[in-house]
């Protein structure tokens, strides 16, 4: 009798779109100057239920800054590590 194996690939995919133009600043937590995307302007589409969405945006890992005009500003350096690290787990 031959023998049988059993392959499962799991993938994750997680699409960043934002629409009008991206800024470079400082981030204090990263120490470093990257993009940084107005939260308003982004829509984020993954396999993620809206639960899991919101603990991601609200997540200590994601460096938020409110930016002069009252708008919320996401480090993209830190969205990308947190995707990251989602894999990694």
């Amino acid at each position: 009798m031959a023998k049988q194996t059993t392959i499962t690939f799991e993938t994750d995919s997680l699409l960043i779109l934002h629409g009008g133009p991206s800024q470079r600043a400082w981030c204090r937590v990263c120490a470093a100057e990257g993009e940084m995307i107005a939260l308003n302007n982004l829509g984020v589409m993954s396999n993620l239920e809206p639960p899991a969405l919101d603990e991601w945006l609200n997540s200590s890992e994601l460096h938020r800054f409110q930016a002069a005009d009252g708008s919320w500003l996401i480090c993209l350096n830190s969205l990308l590590a947190r995707v990251q690290n989602a894999r990694d787990r």
